[in-house]
């Protein structure tokens, strides 16, 4: 059964990224048309042209997205959400799992890729973490997002985690913007983005995709002086309900 699944995926991964381009080119015409609507009312409406990309295409990959959530989600409430980041699967979970307008904060190398560069652009806040300057100015266009009522989601280890652990290394932004804007933190979690494709897109295989969402940590109270100290507990809660979901990817032993 090995061997079958071994020799099928080149075609399988290929039958995947036909439908993505496909998709992709098929949404390209709104995604123009909207782009002259401005980076609010447009971004939305993007999103949720991307919504219906994403139905297909977890379909046609035989993607199964499981929601679960830990206790009752109201989607019309801003949150800043935080997931944990393992696999290149983590960005297209965002657009089928979460239903509220939101904005993430991306790589900014992506926006440089043809066609898909400029939808990248119209619904992602960018951000070069290499250099300080655009760090900062990325938490300052996140929180032009926040103030116009529109949750954002963010990352926070910025990079795949490479460890063990159940974490990567987590930057602060994510944190500073809660409490700067007083904004409750929603973690989702993906546990099974790891198995479904890692390392590479050609790892891409069929199955279970569960998006968690734990349940809110408020910050009312928190001060920057406090930053730290929230990090943290938002830390140790996603570590520990990622071992309580049996992230294959921790203790170096990958199911």
């Amino acid at each position: 059964m090995k061997l079958i699944s071994t020799l099928l995926r080149p075609f399988y991964v290929l039958w995947c990224l036909s439908w993505f381009l496909l998709l992709m080119f098929t949404v390209f015409p709104f995604v123009v048309v909207a782009s002259f609507w401005g980076r609010f009312t447009g971004g939305n409406a993007i999103f949720r042209a991307l919504h219906v990309w994403g139905d297909v295409w977890f379909f046609v990959c035989g993607l199964r997205v499981p929601i679960i959530h830990e206790v009752p989600h109201d989607p019309s409430k801003q949150y800043v959400f935080v997931a944990n980041h393992i696999s290149y699967l983590d960005a297209a979970m965002l657009v089928k799992v979460l239903r509220q307008p939101f904005r993430p904060l991306g790589k900014i190398e992506l926006q440089h890729i043809p066609i898909f560069g400029f939808i990248y652009k119209q619904v992602v806040v960018v951000v070069d973490r290499s250099d300080a300057e655009h760090r900062r100015k990325s938490l300052q266009n996140l929180l032009r997002v926040m103030h116009k009522g529109i949750s954002i989601i963010i990352f926070p280890e910025g990079t795949f985690n490479e460890t063990a652990e159940p974490l990567g290394r987590c930057y602060d932004g994510a944190f500073r913007i809660a409490i700067e804007t007083q904004t409750p933190i929603k973690p989702i979690l993906f546990p099974d983005t790891y198995t479904r494709m890692h390392p590479s897109v050609f790892s891409l295989n069929p199955g279970r995709c569960r998006a968690i969402y734990l349940e809110e940590i408020p910050v009312a109270g928190y001060t920057l002086n406090e930053l730290q100290e929230l990090k943290q507990h938002v830390i140790d809660v996603m570590s520990a309900k990622l071992r309580a979901y049996n992230a294959p990817w921790i203790g170096g032993n990958p199911q």
